[in-house]
């Protein structure tokens, strides 16, 4: 492949952004957004395991409460780094049911992504039935590049079907399919439109988006981006929050302070450089949260496998000394 999926998207939404005028704004109705306010930070959270490899609910009242004391806004529930493809239909209503039920004033945004339609729709309709503040779709998935009008149907079906505020999601090397501008402008006449999670990493794809649809919020997955979503008032969901919760909140608090960033930034960043073992691999991720809580340990879903003894180490070292450098 000539050209990666990050180029292709930072080309394409550009491209986008030029066919929607000159502002490179689309004019939207009031949207929804699942939110009172826009620049949040949300934990992608990873949805624990014992050690068979069942759904731990225990486990996942006692994660929430963490992230809620280290000072995250809301969760993500079943997204990537919530393994949401390793678990059945039934498992990921108990997921979401657990999450509603212990949600810790926690703003709750479910993944009912599906590679078919059928189950997307019902997995929205549970999470909308339960209280979830809104949802995070990943486009079908096993068919690389699917048209745009193909996805276009494939989500107005699904803005048709719930009434709950719907994010997009963009995460285009993992799905093999993109959220384009020109997708978000085919939605653009649903209310509950809320946003997207963009994923990809790709900063000038980043900012075409929050340029063009400056009324949604279009939240950066990676905190490569953390500058450019404070500079459009748009808000975060990290996965480094499973294990830096409190160094993320830290970037929001002094955003919301009026304080320079840059310096709990750089620390977010150079804790995540330290931990090179954590990747973005649900396994250890769980494993350093584990760590972090000080608690049973929390495992990973078949085919994900626990970390290496060697890795175990790594990711522990690592952490001992961020805790020395606090």
């Amino acid at each position: 492949m000539d050209t990666t999926r990050r180029d292709a998207i930072g080309l394409g939404a550009l491209a986008a952004a030029t066919a929607l005028g000159a502002t490179g704004k689309q004019a939207l109705a009031t949207p929804s957004l699942g939110s009172a306010t826009k620049t949040l930070f949300w934990t992608a959270s990873v949805t624990p395991c014992d050690k068979s490899g069942r759904f731990d609910p225990g486990a996942f009242k006692d994660v929430l409460a963490w992230f809620k004391l280290q000072g995250a806004d809301g969760v993500v529930v079943l997204g990537t780094s919530g393994e949401f493809p390793h678990f059945s239909v039934a498992e990921r209503k108990l997921i979401t049911e657990t999450a509603m039920k212990h949600k810790a004033g926690l703003n709750v945004m479910v993944g009912p992504g599906a590679s078919n339609l059928p189950e997307t729709i019902e997995l929205a309709r549970h999470a909308q039935d339960n209280g979830a503040d809104s949802l995070l779709v990943i486009p079908p998935f096993y068919f690389n590049n699917p048209p745009v009008e193909g996805l276009t149907r494939y989500y107005k079906a699904l803005f048709e079907a719930v009434r709950i505020p719907i994010n997009l999601y963009h995460i285009p090397g993992t799905s093999e399919a993109s959220i384009s501008l020109e997708l978000l402008k085919n939605l653009s006449q649903y209310p509950h439109l809320a946003g997207i999670k963009d994923s990809s990493g790709n900063a000038d794809g980043y900012k075409a988006f929050a340029e063009g649809f400056p009324a949604l919020n279009m939240r950066t997955g990676t905190n490569s981006n953390l500058e450019q979503a404070f500079a459009h008032g748009m808000g975060a969901i990290l996965a480094d929050g499973n294990v830096f919760t409190k160094l993320c909140a830290d970037v929001f608090t002094a955003y919301r302070a009026r304080q320079d960033i840059k310096p709990a930034l750089e620390k977010l960043r150079t804790a995540q450089r330290g931990v090179q073992g954590l990747g973005g691999a649900p396994a250890a991720m769980k494993y350093g949260l584990s760590l972090q809580m000080g608690g049973p340990p929390i495992y990973p879903r078949l085919p994900l496998v626990e970390p290496s003894t060697e890795q175990k180490a790594s990711i522990k070292l690592a952490l001992d000394k961020l805790k020395d450098m606090a």
